[in-house]
């Protein structure tokens, strides 16, 4: 697989739908929502966070645009990290929308180095990309430079050895149930050391 093969794959993924467009968050609002979910009263949230009963009322109300160090105290005292802040809830019902991929109908991809296999692919606004692949790779040569693409990345060995290089750490030989998570947007390859190519589930993520 060349560097463009992982990006291709989640690009043909996010052209099918598998991102939605994000809307402006209220900060405000978030942070009431928050307060509320928690049952707590604007002094009982203030006091969690150490800061003012005044600037929290402000906050929530959009008068003003908290300090960093304001944001950091509010994650603290609502024990939640700072993204979350910014992070809206979830408002749609819950559909249970499941997509079932029997072994070997999943839509395939094959290079010259892997033998990909998109697991899900009927689903829309994925949060991740799982697919299955055969590693034909022997060796580092075989590629041209090193993979990398956004987000991050689970692989799982199901069948055979590989080993996995990355750009920061020595190479990591791994065997069935063996896994690895990882920054994707370090430089990565796998190649198979067994005598049958190896097989691998990965997940990528898309957010």
């Amino acid at each position: 697989m060349t560097t463009r093969d992982p990006k291709s794959l989640i690009r043909l993924a996010r052209d099918n739908g598998d991102r939605e467009a994000a809307e402006p968050l209220d900060l405000g609002a978030r942070v009431r929502e928050l307060r509320k979910a928690r049952d707590w009263t604007l002094e009982q949230a203030a006091n969690q966070a150490g800061l003012a009963r005044s600037t929290l009322s402000k906050i929530e109300n959009g008068q003003m645009s908290p300090t960093y160090e304001a944001l950091k105290k509010l994650a603290v005292g609502l024990q939640i990290s700072v993204p979350q802040l910014f992070t809206p809830a979830r408002r749609e019902q819950v559909n249970g929308r499941m997509a079932v991929t029997r072994s070997g109908q999943g839509a395939a991809h094959a290079t010259a180095t892997y033998e990909h296999e998109l697991l899900g692919e009927s689903l829309t606004r994925k949060q991740m990309l799982p697919y299955r692949a055969r590693v034909r790779a022997r060796s580092m040569e075989e590629f041209d430079g090193w993979v990398r693409h956004d987000g991050e990345e689970f692989l799982y060995v199901l069948t055979g050895v590989v080993r996995l290089y990355t750009e920061f750490y020595e190479p990591v030989e791994m065997r069935r149930g063996d896994s690895a998570y990882y920054d994707a947007s370090m430089g990565h390859n796998v190649v198979s050391v067994s005598p049958e190519d190896a097989t691998i589930l990965w997940v990528t993520s898309l957010v």
